[in-house]
């Protein structure tokens, strides 16, 4: 492997003695292990052979000094009137504000004091991708006691300068009958070439409720692999949101295990590629406990030479019975060179269970546009309603506070540049 994440640059990295050991251990494993081929089912019709850590470094304390926390008006928006917000730079923990009478308990840096919550959904890291994270985050723990309302907690990761990897971890833990709202921005500015291996962890405690959204807004030289794994305990709900438009190459991987009996798990996603953008999504609903429901709904546009790629996987434990899950990935393509793969897959161990998948690949409905144009709407202005309301059904799921706001914002952004 490349020696620009050694062992020894991991070790240099700020923080309390377990975390640097464990820095350590981890680039000790990556040095060892070889980066996943495209040959792999779940990284199939990935960008990954493309992938040269040559070019990057690991982010220091240094990318990170003079931040302008300030960035843009949109990050304004979306943490005013947050119970907390936490601010990086290249994956590096900037700062913390805590609003007053905040209940939500975060942990960075040297406040860490144990390395507990750290795998504790995702588990152990074997592969060379999640030791290379493990060997280079700066973690953050939100955690909220049992019983309390946390309120809005906002997280923004913003990309570092040119040439820099960088490594956002994140773990929400949600203590019995506790209830969150986290969002989660990936922010950066086009023309820098950068890469985001960003993790996050939920874990949701019996009859706990978490609203976990993502929006991802990279600049056009960017490459992200990501992983969200969470897990649900008895009777808790998770509603996970995601809405990606930035990236040259942008992939992330959302593992939901249904744990605990009558576990809920709502899994959404709105996408937009264009230029010459790849969008890649692997999602895997794992149904453990009995009584358990996830539903998944994604929904995806493409335009110019725009990619994206879907696969994804429901899980029947045996132990599952009484189970309903259902996946349904639906695509939009806006010009003939567009390309979308989607492929959604079941693997059932019980028989006292509902399950459905359904995929769609395809232009403009030819039917809604003439009916549009029948009644005098020009072409392009009805293929732009058309496209709105196509993504409206997960907009609407992601509503929470201003991030509808700024979602809708960014969808009109890319229409108006592929559909002028």
């Amino acid at each position: 492997m490349t020696s620009t994440f050694s062992p020894d640059a991991a070790a240099a990295l700020p923080g309390p003695q377990w975390l640097v050991d464990r820095r350590r251990a981890a680039a000790e494993r990556f040095a060892g292990a070889e980066l996943p081929s495209a040959e792999e089912e779940v990284w199939r019709y990935s960008r990954i052979g493309d992938l040269s850590l040559d070019r990057y470094r690991p982010s220091t304390a240094e990318d990170a000094e003079g931040a302008d926390h300030g960035r843009a008006d949109m990050l304004l928006e979306l943490t005013a009137g947050a119970s907390a917000v936490v601010w990086t730079v290249a994956g590096q923990v900037t700062r913390v504000d805590l609003a007053d009478g905040s209940k939500v308990q975060i942990a960075t840096g040297d406040d860490l004091t144990a390395a507990g919550p750290l795998g504790s959904v995702l588990g152990d890291t074997t592969d060379a991708l999640g030791a290379l994270h493990d060997a280079f985050a700066a973690p953050i723990v939100v955690q909220v006691p049992a019983g309390v309302d946390a309120g809005q907690v906002v997280v923004v990761h913003t990309s570092g300068p040119d040439g820099v990897a960088s490594f956002p971890r994140l773990v929400v833990q949600l203590g019995q009958a506790a209830s969150a709202s986290v969002v989660e921005v990936h922010h950066g500015p086009d023309g820098v070439q950068s890469l985001a291996l960003p993790v996050t962890e939920l874990a949701v405690g019996r009859d706990a409720t978490l609203r976990h959204r993502t929006l991802q807004l990279l600049g056009d030289g960017a490459w992200q692999l990501g992983r969200l794994a969470s897990t649900v305990d008895q009777g808790g709900t998770l509603h996970a949101g995601t809405a990606a438009f930035g990236g040259d190459y942008a992939r992330t991987r959302i593992d939901t295990t249904l744990a605990g009996r009558g576990a809920h798990g709502e899994i959404t996603a709105a996408y937009f590629g264009d230029g010459s953008q790849l969008l890649d999504f692997r999602t895997f609903q794992d149904h453990v406990a009995p009584d358990t429901t996830s539903n998944l709904l994604f929904k995806g546009a493409l335009g110019e030479k725009g990619a994206s790629v879907y696969t994804g996987l429901i899980k029947i434990r045996p132990t599952a019975r009484g189970t309903q899950a259902f996946q349904t990935n639906r695509n939009i393509k806006l010009s003939d060179d567009a390309w979308a793969e989607s492929v959604p897959n079941l693997e059932i161990e019980n028989n006292e269970v509902q399950c459905s998948h359904a995929s769609t690949v395809g232009p403009v409905d030819a039917e809604q546009l003439f009916y549009l144009e029948s009644r005098g709407v020009p072409t392009g202005r009805a293929e732009r309603l058309i496209v709105r309301g196509f993504f409206d059904e997960v907009l609407d799921g992601l509503a929470l506070g201003s991030l509808e706001d700024v979602v809708r914002a960014s969808l009109e952004a890319k229409l108006e540049r592929t559909m002028p």
